[in-house]
């Protein structure tokens, strides 16, 4: 008989929390009606729409109630990570190295955008929209697989995968299964794992990471701020171009807000 539910949320405070948030989002999400193109990640949003502030709520969001418990599932297997401390890892380690999972794999998916998009004239990419927590998923998959081989991952409390194999075969299977998956997405995720796992990113502490949440604020907030997602009357910031020529946008008759960048684009599942 396995230990009361309240024991198991204890030993991974971290990882339970990242579920309680999720959770919440995807509700409001729901209930607010809330799209992909409003909260997800796209490379004409944020590089040419300057929406960086999406780099944070396109991995906190789900539209889907299963995209959603398949990530959160896998995350609840992954908690296991808060309760190696006695190895290097533990709570303070997970939540590090997941600020920065957050981050990069975000910016490695805007990369791959921007070399498929330049590089080699793939215009699918400028609007496709991605969303979801699988990026970091896989990340800690990854992280996992190559500091404790030995390792099950648990789904839906009833499929168990080595966690040496994990990340390829999740990889494999998303990809097969859910056609909208997003295979960069996840690709970022295992990239960036295998980089801190290798030590090649490495170094986080509680001032390196409160550094780095304070800069994440700073971007997310005066982002918000100057596309004109979000009223924010304590900033202000001084307009760049001349305020005597005309503006074009579409206003948006369900939100009633300028939309910069027209079209809805193609939805992917990280």
């Amino acid at each position: 008989m396995g230990k009361p539910l309240i024991y198991e949320i204890l030993e991974k405070p971290a990882s339970s929390s990242v579920i309680g948030i999720c959770s919440l989002i995807w509700y409001l999400i729901q209930k607010r009606g809330i799209g992909y193109a409003d909260v997800g990640l796209s490379y004409e949003a944020v590089m040419e729409g300057g929406q960086y502030w999406r780099i944070i709520t396109s991995a906190f969001s789900h539209i889907s109630v299963v995209h959603l418990v398949f990530n959160m599932s896998a995350l609840w297997s992954l908690g296991a990570v808060e309760q190696l401390g006695h190895v290097g890892l533990g709570v303070e380690y997970y939540l590090h190295y997941t600020i920065v999972l957050v981050v990069l794999s975000g910016l490695l998916v805007l990369g791959i955008y921007h070399m498929m998009i330049q590089r080699f004239k793939v215009e699918y990419f400028r609007r496709v929209t991605a969303v979801g927590y699988s990026c970091v998923v896989f990340g800690w998959m990854t992280i996992l697989a190559a500091k404790q081989p030995s390792s099950k991952l648990n789904l839906f409390g009833v499929l168990s995968l080595p966690i040496s194999f994990a990340p390829f075969e999740s990889l494999i299977f998303t990809s097969i299964m859910v056609p909208q998956a997003s295979f960069i997405g996840h690709l970022s995720g295992i990239v960036v794992g295998y980089s801190i796992a290798w030590g090649l990113i490495h170094g986080m502490n509680n001032y390196w990471a409160i550094t780095m949440l304070g800069w994440i604020v700073l971007v997310f907030v005066f982002s918000l701020k100057r596309t004109g997602s979000m009223e924010l009357r304590f900033i202000e910031i001084e307009p760049v171009t001349d305020p005597s020529l005309p503006s074009v946008g579409v206003v948006s008759s369900r939100t009633g807000r300028m939309d910069l960048l027209p079209g809805r684009g193609v939805a992917d599942f990280v």
